[in-house]
């Protein structure tokens, strides 16, 4: 039997992911999250073998909640399930541990390959991200001024875009706030930006985040 937690901030998503797995043979959902720290807690406790994870999500999102779930849990396998199919999300999430990305547009039975073949200790990307990774190197347009950026200066950045204060920044990742805007103005200097807006910009450019999200 495949444990699986589903880590979700959108309730109705995690509804219909366990509706589409509670009745196949061999799979159960003990849990479901809908925030980054939520499921870092769950996976403690329960020590489940698949986590299903978003990547946008309130707080610490899915690039430190698999980090941190991997900590609590290495022997977990986490599959990223998420509307973001352009880098450096592919690339983030995969150094950091996760054992495969699958985007939302997945039909059920790709699903549930990705999840028996990340339990079976494989790698699963889905079709359009390994597409887009193999033709990478010789395309000049794929490439993003992201990709210059370390894990924690690109969770920061995604903290930062998505509205969040220094303060509450340092309290959720346990650092002091003049460490947090230290990294906010090392990726400024990285990217060639002067501020918040420039950081947002930038990141709608690239497809880091969608203009309705920062609106």
């Amino acid at each position: 039997m495949i444990r699986i937690i589903v880590v979700d901030d959108h309730q109705l998503v995690r509804i219909g992911i366990r509706r589409l797995l509670e009745d196949v043979a061999g799979l159960k959902v003990i849990a479901d999250a809908g925030s980054g720290e939520e499921a870092v807690e769950l996976v403690r406790e329960l020590k489940p073998d698949v986590v299903l994870m978003d990547i946008q999500m309130p707080g610490i999102g899915g690039l430190e909640a698999t980090r941190r779930c991997l900590r609590a849990h290495p022997e977990v396998k986490v599959l990223v399930v998420t509307i973001y199919e352009d880098e450096p999300y592919p690339s983030k999430l995969l150094n950091v541990g996760a054992a495969g990305y699958l985007t939302k547009g997945a039909d059920i039975k790709e699903m549930l390959l990705a999840i028996r073949k990340v339990h079976s200790g494989q790698r699963y990307i889905c079709a359009e991200i390994a597409q887009r990774r193999a033709l990478r190197p010789f395309s000049e347009a794929d490439t993003s001024p992201f990709d210059q950026l370390s894990t924690r200066e690109m969770q920061i950045t995604l903290m930062v875009i998505m509205g969040i204060n220094a303060q509450d920044i340092s309290e959720k990742l346990s650092l002091s706030p003049k460490t947090v805007n230290s990294y906010r103005y090392r990726v400024f200097e990285k990217l060639g930006i002067k501020n918040d807006v420039g950081l947002t910009r930038l990141a709608i450019k690239y497809g880091i985040i969608d203009a309705e999200v920062a609106a």
